[in-house]
């Protein structure tokens, strides 16, 4: 996953949450919205450190199947965007521990 860290005026942020332990919130890209049948092609977390970090990281996935017209209109993404990144599997291995001790939140999941 593509990574970069850096400590910015989320600080503030940071404070007002009071954080006793890391929130990470993450978004995804798929296919489409059926969890059944459709892929991720897309995941962003960020990651927000009680004592004032923020990491982010985001990589796309190749999701083994072809990504429909529908979907690319909304997210811009292309099969051959994809095409040469891991699979879901792969990235998953990394996510995990990215994850762990983590409080978690999301958009649009």
């Amino acid at each position: 996953m593509r990574q970069h860290t850096k400590v910015t005026s989320d600080v503030k942020m940071i404070d007002k949450l009071k954080l006793d332990k890391p929130l990470a919130v993450f978004d995804i890209e798929a296919t489409g919205v059926n969890p059944r049948s459709d892929r991720i092609i897309e995941i962003s977390i960020v990651k927000l450190v009680p004592r004032g970090e923020r990491v982010v990281k985001t990589c796309r996935v190749n999701p083994g199947i072809p990504i429909p017209p529908a979907s690319t209109a909304i997210h811009g993404i292309h099969d051959e965007d994809v095409a040469q990144c891991p699979p879901f599997i792969s990235v998953a291995k990394d996510v995990a521990p990215f994850l762990e001790g983590c409080a978690l939140g999301g958009y649009n999941i």
